[in-house]
């Protein structure tokens, strides 16, 4: 499969690296340069060496977007450090560029479930750790 992640920060960049040990043609798309290092990170040789792919460019540029390979994804991940970015880059993934698996990270809990109800496919980590944290108190 091949994945498209935009946003090469720890998450993103911890996804990558999973997906491309898995087998998985990753590429990623980064507006800094220097996020590049932590896709190297763990690894035994360079991310490109390794498989990967790394282009510089911003998200919400169709042409970014293009170079980063949006055409052959066959999953899309947004995990930019927000949620405006994460949510438009995604329907622009799932509509436009027909992707067929479009996830994206909302830290908005409310937002999430709102854009999860208008079919896509939202992870929110505000929302996980209030769960956990209820089970927790329920389990006192």
């Amino acid at each position: 499969m091949f994945v498209l992640i935009v946003g090469a920060g720890r998450v993103g960049s911890a996804v990558a690296r999973s997906m491309l040990a898995s087998g998985h043609q990753v590429s990623v798309l980064d507006e800094d340069p220097l996020s590049h290092e932590r896709l190297d990170a763990g690894l035994d040789t360079t991310w490109e060496e390794a498989g990967g792919r790394f282009t510089v460019g911003h998200g919400i540029e169709i042409e970014a977007l293009v170079e980063a390979g949006i055409e052959q994804a066959d999953v899309f991940i947004a995990s930019t450090n927000g949620d405006n970015t994460n949510l438009l880059i995604s329907q622009i993934a799932q509509k436009k560029f027909q992707v067929r698996s479009v996830i994206a990270r909302v830290m908005d809990p409310a937002r999430a479930d709102w854009y999860q109800e208008q079919g896509l496919r939202t992870i929110s980590p505000t929302k996980v750790a209030i769960e956990m944290f209820e089970q927790a108190l329920s389990e006192v």
